[in-house]
C-alpha cells in the first residue's frame, strides 16, 4: 500500500506539474507581448481614463498585452503648458509612474509638433508673430522643463512630430516660418541637453511616400553630419486598406534603417470606411461633413469586411516580423475600437474599427494570427 500510494503521490505531482506548465504555456501564448519578445517591443496609446484607473478593463489588457506605451494627448504642448510658464504635469505625472511601476518602455509625446500647441507659444502680447529669439527661447523653455522633469523615467522622446510634407518639402509651419529649418537640429539639442541618455525620435505619417522619405533620411543623414543626436524614426501607421502598399512600406524600414538609426511603427491603425475625399494622409486639420454614406457600418462590420481587414492587418504584421531585426517598436494608436481617433477623424461621429481589440474590450482573431506568426 505504501509502495501504491508513493506511485500515486509522485504521478500526481507529475500531472500536476504538467498541467501547470500548459497552463503557463497556454497565458503566454495568448499575451501579445510575450509572443514577440526578441522581436519588437509592442505599444499602445494611452488616453486620460486609462492613465487614470478608470478604465479598469482597459487597463488589464494594456498589462497583459503591452511592455510600451504612449500618451495620446497629455504631454502636448498645449495640455502640458496651456499658457506660458503655468504648466500642468497632474496627467502627465500618472502616466509616468503607470509606466514605471509596470516595467514598461515609456514614450514621451510629442515635445515639437505644429498641432496641438498653444497659441501662445508664436505671438506677443499684441498677437503679432514673436521673434526668432523669443521663439527659439520659448522652445527651450519648454523642452528642457518637461524632459528634465522626467529624466531618467521616460525612456524616449518624439521630439519632433510632422515637420515635412509629403512631396518632401518643409512643412510651413510657425516654427519653420519664424526659425527656419533650424528648428528641427534645436530641438533635438535641447532635449538631448536635459536628457543625455533618453532616446530621441522624428516622427511622422506618410513615411512610405518616395519624397517623404527621400526627405527624411536626407534631414536625418544633415543631424547626424552635425553631431546632433538622433536615435529613431517613426512611421505612423494610420493606414487604409488602399495605402501604404507592403512594397513602398518595406522600401520606407529599410531606407530608414540604412541611417543606422532605429525605426519604429507608431501610432498604428487600420480604417475599413470610405474615404471622404482624395487627399491620403493623417493630417489632423482634415474635417469633413458627416454623411450617411461615410459611416457605412454602424451596427458592426460585415464578415466580409472584418476578414479583409484581418488579412491586411496580417500581411502588414508579417512584413514587421520579417524586418523584426531593424523595427525596435510598433505602437498601435490605441487600444479598442471605441477608443479611437478614427471615430471622428476627418469625419466626426463615425463608427469605426480600426484596432485590435473590439469595443467589448475583446481580441479579435488578428490578436491570434499576430501571436502565431510570432511564433513561426
Amino acid at each position: 500500500m505504501k509502495l501504491k500510494s508513493y506511485y500515486f503521490v509522485i504521478s500526481f505531482m507529475v500531472i500536476a506539474l504538467f498541467a501547470n506548465c500548459k497552463a503557463e504555456e497556454s497565458k503566454s501564448e495568448k499575451a501579445l507581448q510575450e509572443a514577440l519578445k526578441g522581436k519588437f517591443l509592442i505599444g499602445v496609446a494611452m488616453n486620460a481614463d486609462q492613465i487614470t484607473g478608470k478604465d479598469t478593463a482597459g487597463v488589464r489588457l494594456i498589462k497583459e498585452h503591452f511592455n510600451s506605451i504612449t500618451p495620446e494627448n497629455c504631454m502636448k504642448s498645449e495640455v502640458l503648458q496651456p499658457e506660458e510658464g503655468k504648466f500642468d504635469f497632474a496627467l502627465a505625472d500618472q502616466y509616468v509612474d503607470f509606466g514605471q511601476k509596470n516595467n514598461m518602455f515609456i514614450v514621451g509625446h510629442t515635445l515639437i509638433w505644429h498641432s496641438q500647441a498653444p497659441k501662445w507659444f508664436f505671438v506677443d502680447k499684441d498677437g503679432k508673430d514673436v521673434s526668432r529669439e523669443v521663439l527659439i527661447e520659448r522652445m527651450k523653455n519648454h523642452i528642457t522643463t518637461v524632459v528634465g522633469r522626467y529624466k531618467g523615467r521616460v525612456h524616449g522622446w518624439d521630439v519632433v512630430n510632422e515637420a515635412i510634407e509629403d512631396d518632401g518639402s518643409f512643412r510651413k509651419s510657425k516654427f519653420y516660418q519664424i526659425i527656419g529649418e533650424d528648428f528641427i537640429r534645436l530641438a533635438f539639442e535641447f532635449a538631448h541637453e536635459a536628457d543625455p541618455e533618453a532616446e530621441l525620435y522624428y516622427n511622422d505619417y506618410s513615411m512610405s511616400k518616395e519624397g517623404k522619405r527621400d526627405a527624411v533620411v536626407k534631414m536625418v543623414k544633415k543631424l547626424q553630419s552635425e553631431g546632433v543626436k538622433i536615435d529613431g524614426i517613426g512611421m505612423q501607421g494610420h493606414m487604409t486598406m488602399d495605402f501604404p502598399t507592403l512594397e513602398e512600406e518595406e522600401k520606407s524600414i529599410v531606407a530608414f534603417s540604412e541611417t543606422g538609426v532605429k525605426v519604429m511603427i507608431t501610432e498604428l491603425d487600420l480604417t475599413v470606411l470610405p474615404s471622404p475625399g482624395t487627399k491620403v494622409s493623417a493630417d489632423v486639420a482634415l474635417s469633413y461633413e458627416y454623411q450617411k454614406q461615410l459611416n457605412p457600418y454602424p451596427n458592426g462590420l460585415p464578415d466580409s469586411v472584418a476578414q479583409a481587414a484581418h488579412d491586411h492587418y496580417s500581411e502588414f504584421f508579417r512584413l514587421f516580423l520579417k524586418h523584426a531585426d531593424k523595427i525596435d517598436r510598433v505602437t498601435m494608436w490605441g487600444l479598442t475600437d471605441g477608443d479611437s481617433w478614427r471615430n471622428n477623424w476627418p469625419v466626426p461621429g463615425r463608427t469605426d474599427y480600426p484596432l485590435l481589440f473590439d469595443r467589448n474590450y475583446q481580441p479579435k482573431p488578428i490578436v491570434e494570427t499576430i501571436i502565431k506568426e510570432a511564433n513561426q
